[in-house]
C-alpha cells in the first residue's frame, strides 16, 4: 500500500495543503519578529517547528503524484515595454 499512486485529485488536493501550510509558517515567522510575550513567542516557535516537520511528511507524500509540470529548457523572454 506505501508504493501507491495518487489519483490526480488526490495530487491537487495535496499541493494545495502544502501551500496552504507553507504560507501558514511563512506567516507565524514572521508574526514572532512582532510578539513580545515569550510564551506566545515559544508556543509560534513550537508550532513552526512541528508544522515544517509536517510539511516533509506532505511532500513525501506528494512524490506518489502521477504526473510532473514539465521544465522548459528556453525561457521566453520578458516583456519590458
Amino acid at each position: 500500500m506505501d508504493n501507491q499512486i495518487l489519483a490526480h485529485h488526490e495530487s491537487l488536493d495535496l499541493h494545495e495543503i502544502i501551500n496552504f501550510k507553507t504560507l501558514c509558517i511563512a506567516k507565524s515567522k514572521l508574526m514572532q519578529g512582532l510578539v513580545f510575550d515569550q510564551d506566545l513567542k515559544a508556543l509560534m516557535q513550537k508550532d513552526v517547528e512541528q508544522s515544517m516537520k509536517a510539511l516533509e511528511e506532505l511532500q513525501i507524500i506528494y512524490e506518489r503524484a502521477p504526473f510532473e509540470a514539465p521544465v522548459p529548457q528556453n525561457r521566453p523572454t520578458p516583456i519590458i515595454n
